[in-house]
């Protein structure tokens, strides 16, 4: 498996500037459960964290928060990138493939991002 990272915006900007002009929305931190069809085509995630955002200010944390979506659509909802000050690489030492399932390691990096329009299931509960 490809290790795979998301490149840094090339313009200065922080999570702060990133989420000011949200209405509404979810601010995923880490990543949790996931599940991929075979083809690598649709997908749910979920992370460690989440909070609401409300008006650009982040309000509250919320509980059972996932995200769906396909490949195509996700990656062309991806309407910003915060600099490489917010850049982090993580990994995993197994890549969640095969029958049996095999392992190999894997690395995937990227700056906090904004994704618009994207499907969020579960967001009801807030801590």
């Amino acid at each position: 498996m490809a290790n795979v990272s998301l490149a840094a915006g090339k313009e200065p900007l922080s999570v702060d500037e990133l989420i000011k002009d949200v209405k509404k929305g979810i601010y995923i931190i880490g990543d949790s459960s996931y599940s991929i069809d075979q083809q690598r085509y649709n997908f749910q995630f979920s992370g460690q964290l989440a909070y609401e955002i409300k008006d650009g200010q982040i309000v509250g944390m919320l509980k059972d928060v996932a995200y769906q979506s396909n490949t195509q659509e996700f990656w062309n909802s991806c309407v910003k990138v915060c600099d490489e000050r917010d850049y982090r690489l993580g990994g995993s030492f197994f890549d969640g493939k095969g029958q049996p399932i095999q392992i190999n390691a894997v690395s995937h990096g990227s700056a906090t991002a904004r994704f618009n329009g994207v499907n969020v299931i579960n967001t009801g509960r807030k801590i």
